[in-house]
């Protein structure tokens, strides 16, 4: 089955261009169109598609805000956040909402294709530029890596966590219970000293354990 996805930008050039783009594509099939946040909304809910593009700044309501309704209403769809903004803030704040992907506006011509392949197989998508900026605004961590005091098996699940995946997911991937899975999230979360599931992204973004491509 072709990946379903939906673009929603207010910049009709760009939503365009980016649409025909997807759509010389024999895996991607484009299901629908916005430019503002409501109406995105509205047909996302409606049309479920696997991923949508949204751009972070839209009338209405943001990129960010939809991100978030989506996602509070269906969890298998995969969103890239679309945006002009750079700064680590900005990308971290998308991920917080729940974005598996952050694609620069002057990169989305040539990463469109690899960003809505890659989340839409469960791994987040971060340009290499992107990827950079928020390693540099978390800051350098100096000494011994944390990463060293995980197992083999906390590793895998961090990564697995990171990429976004459920506690039922991870369990049929390593053939576990979703309770056990839990544990070692919780185990994971005192050892490195965090106290959510988004530290945990952020932590694996620094240290290099979760796909970024």
């Amino acid at each position: 089955m072709p990946i379903s996805v939906f673009v929603a930008d207010d910049h009709a050039v760009l939503r365009e261009g980016l649409v025909a783009l997807l759509a010389t594509q024999p895996d991607i099939e484009i299901v629908g169109t916005a430019a503002n946040g409501r109406d995105a909304l509205a047909q996302v809910l409606q049309l479920a598609p696997r991923v949508v593009i949204l751009d972070i700044s839209m009338p209405g309501l943001d990129g960010i805000e939809v991100t978030r309704q989506i996602l509070a209403q269906n969890r298998k769809t995969a969103i890239v956040i679309l945006s002009m903004h750079s700064g680590a803030q900005h990308v971290l704040h998308a991920l917080e909402a729940g974005a598996h992907g952050y694609l620069l506006k002057e990169s989305a011509a040539r990463e469109v294709l690899d960003a809505v392949r890659s989340v839409a197989a469960g791994r987040r998508y971060l340009s290499a530029k992107v990827a950079a900026i928020v390693a540099e605004g978390l800051g350098e961590r100096k000494g011994a890596s944390p990463v060293e005091s995980l197992s083999k098996r906390e590793r895998e699940i961090l990564r697995l966590v990171a990429d976004g995946h459920s506690s039922a997911k991870i369990g049929q991937m390593l053939c576990l219970s979703p309770k056990t899975v839990d544990s070692y999230r919780s185990r994971l979360m005192q050892k490195l000293n965090l106290t959510d599931v988004t530290a945990l992204v952020k932590f694996a973004i620094l240290h290099g354990l979760t796909s970024l491509e």
